[in-house]
């Protein structure tokens, strides 16, 4: 079982595409794997139990991960290696106008399951890699894998650049890939679910980094998430403004969960 650059869209010069994306720069793929691998990438999903509940607190329910998608079988473990190929990071370099790598632990990403209600509030990445200190956070890669979607569901993937405040959505399609930029101003979320009953939203999700070439381009990047709930309420505002030096400080004393899960 293989997969390579030549079964998905993504050949090409993209750059332009890219950097017109709306509200931030992106550039989204329909039907990037070929049919019959995404259909058996799905059925490897829907029997996998093997989750771990978000470290996102109050501002994502009912959101679930597991990194390791090699182990939901032998289309998972394909993906995995194509994304980590020389092919993939060279177009995504391409794209990007800059040297890229693909996160080979996939920290952070891996197989996302949201259940009944799930939301995500709006928030920006951690943009230095928990382990790797001089990697600095490019892209988000995100495939969706949501058979038969419908709007009804919701789910809509929601960005924000706080630069200008434009705003735009994303539908979470099945066979979708989103290369979207991640940076402070690339506020993204999605509001809760109505999937029908034992369904999920699914999505397969990692991320694309520089290697930092000086210490001052690292200086004030940060480990942590920066939350902006839109709709909460004044206490989980307030919570939210300060989550991030709690998770910084709690970091330095006992190491970074996200890092951990692997």
């Amino acid at each position: 079982m293989s997969l390579s650059l030549s079964d998905t869209p993504f050949h090409g010069d993209f750059s332009a595409k890219f950097a017109a994306g709306n509200p931030i720069p992106l550039l989204v793929l329909d039907n990037f794997l070929p049919e019959n691998f995404a259909a058996n990438l799905l059925a490897e999903i829907q029997i996998n139990t093997d989750f771990q509940r978000s470290n996102d607190y109050i501002f994502a329910k009912n959101k679930f991960e597991s990194p390791k998608i090699e182990a939901l079988g032998q289309h998972g473990s394909a993906l995995k290696t194509f994304l980590l190929s020389p092919a993939f990071a060279e177009s995504l370099s391409l794209m990007y106008g800059k040297r890229l790598l693909v996160d080979p632990d996939f920290i952070g990403g891996g197989l996302h399951r949201g259940g009944e209600g799930s939301f995500l509030d709006m928030h920006t990445d951690f943009n230095l890699h928990p382990r790797q200190r001089t990697w600095i956070r490019e892209l988000n890669i995100l495939l969706y894998l949501n058979k038969e979607w419908r709007p009804e569901y919701g789910g809509s993937l929601d960005l924000r650049n706080s630069q200008d405040n434009r705003i735009g959505s994303i539908e979470p399609i099945f066979n979708r890939l989103v290369l979207m930029l991640t940076k402070d101003h690339t506020f993204h979320g999605y509001k809760p679910i109505a999937f029908p009953e034992g369904t999920y939203r699914t999505s397969i999700a990692t991320y694309a980094y520089s290697v930092a070439s000086s210490a001052q381009e690292i200086e004030n990047l940060r480990t942590t998430t920066t939350w902006a709930p839109e709709n909460g309420s004044p206490v989980k505002r307030l919570i939210a403004h300060f989550t991030p030096a709690l998770v910084t400080l709690k970091q330095r004393l006992l190491g970074s969960a996200t890092a951990r899960k692997k």
